[in-house]
């Protein structure tokens, strides 16, 4: 067989032509030591903060502390199968999470993935879970009102659109309550709810999902949970994932409500975490930047300026406190990061005030900007009352003989306190808290017996829904979101307590 030399130099010379110099590296370094969830790594040189890392049998890890010899990272799943010296690669890119519509709906782990048995989602977007916090400019003052359904809080603690505002109070108080209430409140109302469980039992997101379940509210909601019994690293990531699920709605020109169940719990995890590599602690063992832990979360809760779609996301961060103790380090961390906060006392809630709202330590620092006119104008003197019905009250202990506008004052405080009482799961639309609130404040409910209030107002209620003139009274509320021609309102609640 004869060989052409001119034939093999021209196919060698077509290779050389065709041949692609593809360097592909890889940043690869091995365990050093594991245990608790952290690995420490020797190798990976350029890894950077917050980088996800790959380990052997699918274990991924994030990069958190950069040290002079070796990296630190949280392993975020399957942490058993880590062992010394098992070989590590960076992946370039920063850890994140899916987001999008798909995730309407469904129960996700904070690192995207579902968990409630309903099948893979397959998202078209991702977001990082760590995002710069929008800036001053982009945004506008908060100005529209989100509705929560529970009167106590529309009329004395009012929360807007954008805003962030604590639930704080002892364990067992109702604090999980009052935030699945308001996701209820939000039907058809065009606003996702996202829900993120920390560190909490399964059976407890279990009995919110059902919840949510029954009221249809889980067409408009997501819950991230990350349970009791998994790593500390996924109760440190599941806030940041719920806020950038969020943030990509947000940037939709969509209203966006999140739910962080409880930051508490997240604060111990992050110790654990910071403690377990090595970080100094500092007050109660919580590690020096827990401030920012928080602040970076809740500084993510905004409205967007009008430019930008104008979305939002508010927040409501829920924060347990141990004795009724809201002067302790997390807690008044919290406090100074949002713009007020609903106190929950458990003495209220054992005395049968539910919600147990204490209306004096609760506060919301936006106030009258977020609230329909119509509620705004009939619970002015609301909180006045209040204040002076427990001062008052305190005073009566004594036995003294009390004067008539004493008695009278007694007496409003005495109504007022049964008619902001609600029953669980129960949103009231605004119209409605409007009409019961304006019966109080302007003397309807003053001859009605304290055990009859209840009653009155359930059957107002039903009048005014079922009443052809009441019920114009009551859409021009809704359509207007401000107070009819009060001589009218008047004629009409005077009609129903004749008949009552």
């Amino acid at each position: 067989m004869k060989i052409d030399p001119l034939e093999i130099s021209s196919l060698l010379k077509e290779q050389i032509k065709n041949y692609e110099k593809i360097i592909k590296t890889e940043n690869i370094g091995s365990v050093i030591s594991v245990g608790d969830g952290i690995a420490l790594v020797y190798g990976i040189d350029n890894a950077m903060s917050g980088e996800l890392l790959v380990f052997p049998h699918g274990v991924f890890g994030m990069v958190q502390n950069l040290e002079k010899n070796h990296v630190g990272a949280i392993l975020l799943n399957d942490t058993n199968k880590i062992k010394e010296g098992d070989e590590v690669k960076t992946t370039g890119t920063i850890l994140e999470v899916g987001v999008g519509e798909e995730m309407i709906g469904r129960i996700i782990n904070p690192l995207g993935q579902a968990i409630d048995g309903l099948g893979k989602i397959e998202t078209k977007k991702t977001r990082p879970i760590e995002n710069k916090a929008t800036g001053v400019i982009e945004r506008q003052s908060v100005n529209e009102p989100l509705e929560t359904g529970i009167k106590v809080l529309d009329a004395l603690v009012p929360i807007g659109r954008g805003q962030r505002e604590l639930i704080i109070g002892d364990r067992q108080t109702g604090k999980t309550s009052i935030a699945v209430d308001t996701i209820l409140n939000q039907k058809g109302k065009d606003v996702i709810c996202i829900y993120v469980a920390i560190g909490q039992k399964q059976t407890t997101v279990l009995d919110v999902y059902e919840t949510l379940k029954k009221n249809d509210a889980m067409d408009y909601s997501i819950i991230v949970a990350s349970g009791a019994s998994d790593p500390a690293p996924l109760s440190y990531l599941a806030p940041y994932s719920g806020v950038s699920i969020a943030e990509e709605f947000m940037f939709q020109g969509k209203h966006v409500l999140v739910i962080y169940d409880d930051l508490s719990k997240h604060a111990i995890a992050y110790r654990e975490l910071s403690l377990l590599l090595r970080r100094p602690p500092g007050r109660e063992a919580f590690p020096g930047d827990v401030f920012y832990l928080h602040s970076r979360l809740l500084e993510r809760a905004a409205k967007l300026s009008d430019d930008l779609g104008g979305g939002s996301i508010t927040a409501l961060p829920i924060i347990e406190t141990q004795e009724g103790d809201i002067s302790a380090y997390i807690p008044t961390n919290v406090i100074s990061i949002t713009d007020g906060q609903i106190f929950l006392q458990s003495q209220l809630f054992h005395s049968g005030i539910r919600p147990a709202i204490n209306a004096g330590l609760s506060v919301s620092r936006v106030g009258g900007a977020a609230q329909h006119k119509a509620i705004k104008k009939v619970s002015g003197t609301l909180r006045l009352d209040l204040a002076s019905y427990r001062e008052l009250e305190a005073f009566t202990q004594f036995g003294s003989d009390l004067d008539d506008s004493t008695k009278a004052k007694l007496n409003r405080g005495e109504k007022t306190v049964e008619i902001l009482k609600q029953g669980l799961h129960k949103p009231m639309p605004f119209e409605l808290q409007t009409i019961s609130i304006y019966a109080l404040t302007h003397g309807f409910l003053d001859k009605i017996k304290t055990s009859e209030i209840k009653d009155f107002e359930t059957e107002l209620h039903s009048f005014f829904l079922n009443d052809n003139k009441a019920n114009k009274l009551l859409r021009e509320i809704r359509e207007t979101k401000d107070l009819p021609d009060t001589e009218k309102l008047d004629k009409a609640i005077d009609r129903f307590s004749d008949q009552f």
